[in-house]
């Protein structure tokens, strides 16, 4: 059973950093590529940082240059470190895994997300 579970969300002012974790299983993470996600009150889902199995990362324009995301050694450990945070960055964040789009907003595997509110 694929379980993917966030944690590290929270409340932070504007210019703070906060690092997102998520830590995967059930599935075979040498081959999965994977990416965090977010939503905001009344948005649309936004894909915001992609990690493919060869390495390569995608990040979109809101958060490049402020946002890194990284595999542990493992490669079932997902990080989000967000610098620099700005009151549009308050969303839920999800990690996601396998099929992923950025563009398409989608995934195979989704956790239940972690709330970041950056307050002004």
């Amino acid at each position: 059973q694929v379980q993917l579970v966030e944690s590290g969300g929270g409340s932070v002012q504007a210019g703070g950093s906060l690092r997102l974790s998520c830590t995967a299983s059930g599935f075979t993470f040498d081959d999965s590529d994977m990416a965090w996600f977010r939503q905001a009150p009344g948005k649309e889902r936004e894909g915001i940082a992609s990690i493919a199995p060869d390495g390569r990362i995608t990040y979109a324009d809101s958060v490049k240059g402020r946002f890194t995301i990284s595999q542990g050694n493992a490669k079932n450990t997902l990080y989000l470190q967000m610098n620099s945070l700005k009151p549009e960055d308050t969303a839920m964040y999800y990690c996601a895994a396998g099929l992923v789009s950025l563009r398409e907003k989608s995934a195979k595997y989704w956790g239940q997300g972690t709330q970041v509110t950056v307050s002004s």
